[in-house]
C-alpha cells in the first residue's frame, strides 16, 4: 500500500506540474471517405494466443519460442501459464464451442514469437496452422478476425539490460514487424478479411512504462511512454498499409482500451481526468484515419483520482466484478456516443465481459451492456458488432487463472469447453439479433464531465 501511495503521489505531481488539458479532437474524415461494408452485425467472441494456446514446443527444440512475458514468469514476476487451454493443439475444441454458441465472428491473435522464434527465422508450419484455423472457421460459417499482436513480443525484442530499447522501442522492431505482418497477410490471402493490427496498445504501454507491471517494467517513465505511443502507432499504420496492399477489401480495426473516466472530487483542475483521457485517445488519434472500424474494449468506469486508483480491486458486491471493477453499463453507452462524435466512423465493441463465479451475474452483465448497444443503434449510432470476452476461463496475466471471464471452462481431462448458461443466453441473443434484449432507459443530461469537449 505504501508503494502504491508513493507511486500515486509522484504520478500526481507529474500531472499537476504541467498543463495537461484534454486531447485535441482530430481533424476528421477526408471528404472522399466512405464507410466500409462490414456485412451483418457481428456477434463475436474474443480470445488471445498467449492466454489460450499451449506452447507445444520445448526448450532446445529448433522451433522453441519465448515471449517477453515468459521472461517475467521465469523470474517469478508473473504467474505460471503452463499449457493454458491447449488451443494450439486442440483448436477444434474451441471451434466446437463457437458453433454451439452460434458466434458469427471469432477474434483471436497470432503469437509473433511462435512465427518468428529467432530474428529472421520463420516457422512455416506454425504459419500454416494459423491458416488452417482461419479456413476451418470460414467453413463453419464464422468470420475470423485476426489480431496480429496481443500484448506479447518475441523475447529477442526485450533488452533486459537496456529497457528503453525494448519491444516497441527496440531498434529492430519496426523492420521485423513489417516482415512478420507481410508474411501473415500474404499467407492468409482471401480467407481473412478482418484484421486488428494491435490489441490495447494504449493499455499495454501504460502498464509497461508507467505502472511497471509489464515488460519492459518501467515505472513512471513518461518519456519512453510517449515514445512507445508514437512507435506503436507508426507500426499500426505500417501494418494497415501492408494489409490493404495484399487485400484491398480488408477491414482494418482498432482495438483500444477505453474505460469510462469520471472526474474525482479532489481533482480540482481536472488534470488527472485529462491525463486519463490522453491514455484513452492519444494512440487512437494517431491511427483512426487508417481504420475502417473503430474497435474498443469496454469493461468498467472509474474515478480519475487518488481514491479511484487506490480502491481498485477492493470493492465487493453485486455492482462490482470479482476483480473489483465497477459495473457500469451506462458508461459503455456514453463511450459509444463520445467515440462516434470524435471519429465519425463505424464502431465495434471488441471486448466486453465480466470476471465472476456467479453466472447469473454474468448473464445480467451481458444483458445490460448489450441493451446499451441496442439503444445506441436505435438512436442512430453506427455500431457494427459486439464481442464477448471470453470463450472460456483463461490465463489473465497478473491474475493468473483467478479471474473467471469465460462463457465456459475447460474440462481438464477431455479439454472440451463446458458451456455455462451464459453461453446459451448469448446464443439466444445471436439468434434474435439482439431483439430479445429490452432497451434500457437512459436519462438525458446536459453535460457529463468534460466528455462534450472530446467529441
Amino acid at each position: 500500500m505504501r508503494k502504491n501511495v508513493l507511486l500515486l503521489a509522484i504520478f500526481s505531481i507529474g500531472v499537476f506540474s504541467g498543463c495537461v488539458g484534454l486531447p485535441k479532437k482530430p481533424t476528421g474524415n477526408p471528404k472522399n471517405y466512405r464507410p466500409a461494408d462490414t456485412g451483418k452485425f457481428a456477434w463475436g467472441i474474443s480470445t488471445s494466443s498467449y492466454q489460450y494456446e499451449n506452447p507445444d514446443v520445448r526448450d532446445g527444440e529448433k522451433k522453441y519460442f519465448s515471449t517477453d512475458w515468459d521472461m517475467l514468469v521465469k523470474r517469478r514476476a508473473a504467474p505460471v501459464k503452463g499449457n493454458a487451454l491447449y488451443s494450439w493443439t486442440e483448436f477444434e475444441k474451441d471451434l466446437s464451442a463457437l458453433k454451439k454458441i452460434g458466434a458469427t465472428h471469432y477474434r483471436f491473435s497470432i503469437e509473433w514469437a511462435r512465427i518468428e522464434p529467432r530474428p529472421g527465422y520463420y516457422d512455416e508450419k506454425a504459419i500454416a496452422q494459423y491458416v488452417r484455423m482461419t479456413r476451418a472457421l470460414k467453413a463453419a460459417g464464422i468470420e475470423p478476425v485476426v489480431c496480429l499482436w496481443h500484448f506479447t513480443f518475441p523475447d529477442w525484442l526485450y533488452d533486459t539490460k537496456h529497457p528503453s530499447n525494448s519491444n516497441w522501442l527496440h531498434p529492430d522492431c519496426l523492420p521485423h514487424w513489417n516482415a512478420y505482418v507481410t508474411r501473415m497477410v500474404h499467407a492468409f490471402g482471401p480467407s481473412v478479411r478482418f484484421y486488428a493490427p494491435q490489441n490495447e496498445p494504449n493499455g499495454q504501454i501504460t502498464t509497461a512504462y508507467l505502472v511497471g507491471q509489464w515488460p519492459p517494467c518501467e515505472i513512471l517513465n513518461f518519456g519512453d511512454y510517449k515514445k512507445a505511443i508514437i512507435a506503436s502507432a507508426e507500426q499500426f499504420r505500417s501494418a494497415a498499409k501492408i494489409i490493404k496492399k495484399y487485400n484491398p477489401h480488408a477491414i482494418v480495426m482498432s482495438v483500444e482500451a477505453l474505460p469510462w473516466w469520471k472526474i474525482g472530487t479532489i481533482d480540482f483542475t481536472h488534470a488527472i481526468y485529462d491525463e486519463m483521457q490522453h491514455n484513452n485517445f492519444d494512440h487512437l488519434d494517431r491511427t483512426y484515419d487508417v481504420c475502417d472500424v473503430i474497435g474498443f474494449n469496454y469493461y468498467y468506469s472509474q474515478i480519475a483520482g487518488p481514491m479511484g486508483y487506490l480502491l481498485v480491486g477492493t470493492h465487493k458486491g453485486p455492482h462490482y466484478t470479482m476483480m473489483g471493477w465497477v459495473i457500469d453499463p451506462k458508461g459503455l453507452y456514453k463511450q459509444i456516443k463520445l467515440v462516434a462524435g470524435r471519429y465519425k466512423r463505424p464502431m465495434m465493441i471488441t471486448e466486453n465481459g465480466i470476471a465472476t463465479k456467479d453466472d447469473k451475474q454474468r448473464i445480467k452483465y451481458l444483458k445490460d451492456h448489450i441493451g446499451m448497444i441496442m439503444l445506441a443503434k436505435k438512436q442512430g449510432y453506427d455500431v457494427r458488432g459486439y464481442f464477448v470476452w471470453s470463450l472460456a476461463d483463461n490465463y489473465e496475466w497478473h491474475y493468473g487463472y483467478k479471474a473467471n471471464f469465460g462463457l465456459g471452462y475447460m474440462n481438464p481431462k477431455t479439454y472440451t469447453r463446458e458451456l455455462r448458461p451464459s453461453a446459451y443466453f448469448y446464443r439466444d441473443v445471436i439468434k434474435n439479433n439482439g431483439r430479445n434484449i429490452e432497451l434500457p432507459v437512459v436519462k438525458k443530461r446536459k453535460k457529463y464531465s468534460n466528455s462534450a469537449a472530446l467529441m
